[in-house]
């Protein structure tokens, strides 16, 4: 385990390093022509002044200056991007190695069965840091000033997702006992400084570019209302081939008739790294199984036969024991993962707290007419980029939360009756760090109680959202907002916590909830954007949809 903590405290730095290099690397091309030989001392000189003028302006946009010019010092004697990585891993396995001398006690520290779940729940999450290292750095390798958009964005989500991971795995340590959770935070206090410097210097890399005077940088501008319109609000503008028209690779059925008989049986044959789309076909029926697609499992299409007829369904709950996390139904870690007509469901209910339904941790995933039903937590947006199109999602508190870039377009929120003494909570937006890429859009969607939360009496407070982390992001527009819903629209998590950090914002809603003349007054909170600001979380800008989407053969506005 202290191997592999160690290597995913390096992702973020490995990072910095490679756009500090490319950096360096820019800065020397543009002033190669005005250069001595190599042995002119003011050459030599001037290497050095170039070489740590880049690293200070790598740091500068940074929130932890030091721990980034700390990781990078004795970079200033060498503009070699190869040495400059060096130098990085160097500074960096010393600075974990010496922090990881404590990991044999928080073993030890693992008496009670939480707390040893929360510690396997963080290796298997710094695993994946370890995947984004390696993808990040080949992101790097194949770097084209062209592309820049897509470059950052790529790098901006992964980023992103590291910092997802480690804050997942301290929350892993909730209701824990002893002071492990202290323990891990002290230890993943470095990582956690330079992934978030790492993610500074990503988003700040055009402007750097710009300063450098790197052509074919430019800033687009913001589009009219008209444009706005058309790219975000006609529907079905942009029809496609329906993924329900693919022949399948394999069938699962539990009455025999096809392939297979289990989930989980099918999954097994998908060749590991796919690059082509491997579609299982899901006939009619309630498959009681915990369906895990791992990381290694690729661009896998489910298909049902409806979501009420095909349903995956299990009761996995915080309650008996299990970390949030592990509760889900099904859980998505595989990128490219396409669901059509099918349903999600926990039924452990509103006694057994916590439990998912559905949790997705993979990158560029789209879910269409799927049911998620649930109590808390129905849904994990745990992170990356995530699409959903006519679904609809049952719940009570917090049942869709995660720090995904996630897009709900035309979907159906169903808030039910919660436990006693209960307030519902339609969303909890999980951002930790300020430049992070996470949000929960939705986009003309229908948000509406079931007869016995509206019947209940006393009446059932419930709200929008609350934010679970401290720059929670949540844009709710062009949707129907049912009267339920209470006037103040949004609630607190615990006391002042994040509502001045937070962004909340509402545009163009309809309904008798959504009246905002009475909403909250918090400093983050945006009583009715322009329509500029809403453009940003149209699906083809804010997920990049037109890269992706359009290969799933998902209709899409």
């Amino acid at each position: 385990m202290a191997n592999k903590i160690a290597i995913a405290g390096l992702a973020s730095i490995l990072v910095v390093a490679c756009v500090v290099a490319a950096a360096v690397t820019i800065t020397k091309r543009n002033s190669s022509d005005s250069s001595s030989s190599s042995g002119d001392p003011v050459s030599n000189d001037s290497q050095i002044s170039t070489s740590t003028k880049s690293v200070k302006a790598m740091c500068q946009p940074t929130d932890y200056k030091e721990a980034c010019e700390k990781s990078l010092a004795s970079a200033k004697n060498t503009s070699d991007p190869k040495e400059l990585i060096k130098v990085a891993f160097e500074s960096t396995i010393t600075d974990i190695k010496n922090a990881m001398k404590n990991t044999s006690l928080i073993q030890e520290a693992a008496k009670d069965p939480r707390t040893k779940d929360a510690l396997q729940t963080c290796e298997s999450l710094l695993n994946v840091s370890i995947d984004d290292l390696r993808r990040s750095f080949d992101k790097v390798g194949t770097f084209d000033i062209n592309k820049i958009k897509d470059y950052t964005d790529d790098l901006k989500t992964w980023i992103s997702a590291s910092i997802t991971y480690q804050e997942t795995c301290l929350d892993a340590f909730e209701n824990t006992t002893g002071e492990t959770g202290e323990k891990m935070k002290k230890l993943l206090k470095t990582a956690g400084e330079l992934t978030s410097n790492g993610l500074a210097m990503v988003t700040s890399f055009g402007e750097m570019l710009t300063n450098l005077h790197v052509p074919g940088i430019s800033r687009r501008l913001l589009t009219t209302d008209s444009e706005y319109t058309s790219a975000f609000v006609e529907a079905g503008s942009r029809r496609l081939l329906q993924v329900s028209g693919a022949k399948p690779n394999a069938v699962v059925a539990q009455d025999g008739s096809g392939q297979y008989k289990t989930i989980k049986e099918a999954l097994k044959a998908v060749p590991p790294k796919n690059n082509q789309t491997y579609v299982i076909l899901i006939k009619a029926g309630e498959y009681k199984e915990m369906v895990d697609i791992p990381r290694s499992i690729t661009n896998v299409v489910f298909i049902g036969e409806g979501p009420t007829k095909t349903k995956i369904t299990g009761n996995k709950n915080f309650a008996d024991g299990t970390g949030t996390y592990h509760t889900a139904t099904v859980a998505v870690n595989g990128d490219g993962f396409v669901a059509r007509d099918i349903g999600f469901e926990n039924t452990a209910g509103a006694k057994k707290h916590q439990a998912v339904a559905l949790r997705v941790s993979a990158d560029k995933t789209v879910f269409y007419n799927c049911n998620i039903d649930g109590y808390q937590d129905t849904l994990y947006t745990h992170s990356y980029r995530q699409f959903y199109k006519d679904c609809t999602i049952t719940g009570t508190i917090d049942f869709i939360f995660g720090d995904a870039s996630v897009v709900f377009q035309n979907c159906k929120m169903i808030v039910r009756k919660p436990g006693d003494n209960q307030a519902c909570m339609v969303t909890a937006q999980g951002r930790k760090d300020h430049r992070g890429v996470g949000a929960i859009v939705l986009q003309n969607c229908d948000i509406r109680a079931e007869p016995a939360f509206t019947s209940a009496q006393p009446p059932i407070k419930a709200y929008l959202g609350r934010p679970w982390k401290e720059y929670s992001r949540t844009i709710i527009i062009q949707s129907y907002i049912d009267a339920f819903i209470d006037p103040e629209g949004w609630a607190p998590w615990n006391g002042n916590f994040a509502l001045n950090t937070l962004f909340y914002a509402e545009y163009q809603n309809r309904g008798p909830g959504a009246n905002i003349d009475k909403r909250v007054k918090w400093g983050g909170y945006k009583r009715n954007i322009s329509p500029q600001e809403a453009e940003k979380y149209a699906p083809a800008h804010f997920i990049d949809q037109d890269n992706w989407i359009k290969k799933t053969g998902i209709s899409y506005a």
